[in-house]
């Protein structure tokens, strides 16, 4: 019997949240889906009824990044950032800010992909400015949004 993938969350300490998630296809795959804009505008989307409507990704180290998603009410969410390592196809790590910085200031996000018997699992630790940052940010419905994002990005994927 089969299961559909999950996301699970960890605090391993006061400022860090460590989002896992496996998918079914291979690791190189999996990093092309998270680093360039034709895959990324396909499901970096959010909760229904977004729409990333800007995707700029110049990626290398120091390179910068752009994402703006609108809202169904018009409304946009910007965020962008830098990277400061880039190692195809197992490792990304990056700052980020977003525009209304409900964050405390910017994150580091390190993406680690492995691969095992074609599928690959994500571990993302993010690094808040503080433990406060963390929890606020944990508030505002990110997870979900990103659960849906993971399960577009499922159905890319197995087609």
């Amino acid at each position: 019997m089969s299961t559909a993938p999950t996301m699970t969350l960890a605090r391993p300490n006061d400022r860090d949240l460590t989002i896992t998630r496996t998918f079914k296809a291979p690791r190189v795959l999996v990093f092309d889906t998270f680093t360039k804009p034709e895959w990324l505008s396909r499901w970096l989307i959010g909760p229904d009824g977004w729409a990333l409507t800007v995707c700029d990704v110049d990626l290398r180290p120091g390179g910068r990044f752009r994402y703006v998603w609108t809202k169904p009410n018009g409304k946009e969410m910007g965020m962008g950032g830098r990277f400061v390592e880039v190692t195809p196809p197992s490792r990304i790590v990056h700052v980020e800010i977003f525009d209304e910085d409900w964050t405390g200031g910017e994150t580091q996000v390190t993406t680690e992909l492995t691969e095992a018997g074609g599928v690959t699992t994500m571990t993302m630790t993010v690094r808040y400015a503080s433990e406060a940052a963390r929890e606020a940010a944990l508030t505002t419905g990110m997870t979900s949004g990103m659960e849906m994002s993971y399960a577009r990005l499922d159905a890319l994927l197995a087609a």
